[in-house]
């Protein structure tokens, strides 16, 4: 179950042996089905999850009871409500398993023990949320200069996978478009355009 974690970790820093082995000591496998929520709004948010099976969804509820999906989370991807993990304050998001899932959790103490013990974790765990920051505010500047027709396609182009694993309405939710709009994207030629 730690073998995509490792390979993971392994793109970004060199580890020994031995500091593998000690890093599989802190982290916690929990299995999700389909459906069932990692983390729901109004909880903390205790843990980072890292997916080694399957495909989460972190997503928040307007007022009015439409959701609007933040992040796709497939095999290999971090998953949390960081604000909530970091500052203990309720989370205002949903983390749901798509498929079923297998994660592993590391909490705030082992964290802290990961990074004092093997100190090349804390140039990972840099290097992944420079990583995250980067398509964060790419899919900003992209959601403020870019058409839903160009939203969708790269999309489609970045994260094909994912494009065919989830519903159409949860990809119009992560667009910041309406199903019935994305639909008539899909259904376009891209010469129309």
């Amino acid at each position: 179950m730690y073998d995509r974690l490792f390979r993971h970790i392994s793109h970004l820093v060199e580890l020994t042996d031995d500091e593998f082995a000690f890093l599989k000591t802190l982290f916690i496998p929990k299995k999700l089905r389909r459906k069932q929520f990692l983390l729901q709004e109004g909880d903390v948010d205790k843990y980072i999850a890292f997916v080694d099976k399957g495909l989460l969804r972190v997503y928040t509820v307007d007022e009015k009871g439409v959701e609007h999906i933040v992040q796709f989370a497939p095999e290999g991807w971090w998953a949390s409500d960081l604000y909530s993990y970091l500052t203990g304050e309720p989370s205002r998001y949903n983390i749901e398993a798509l498929e079923d899932a297998e994660l592993l959790l590391l909490d705030q103490a082992s964290n802290e023990r990961m990074v004092q013990v093997v100190t090349k974790m804390e140039r990972y765990l840099r290097l992944i949320l420079q990583n995250n920051y980067v398509a964060t505010h790419r899919r900003l500047v992209n959601s403020l200069s870019q058409s839903a027709e160009e939203k969708y396609r790269e999309f489609v182009q970045r994260y094909p996978d994912i494009a065919q694993r989830v519903p159409q309405h949860m990809i119009a939710s992560y667009l910041g478009i309406t199903p019935a709009f994305l639909s008539r994207i899909r259904g376009r030629k891209p010469s129309e355009e």
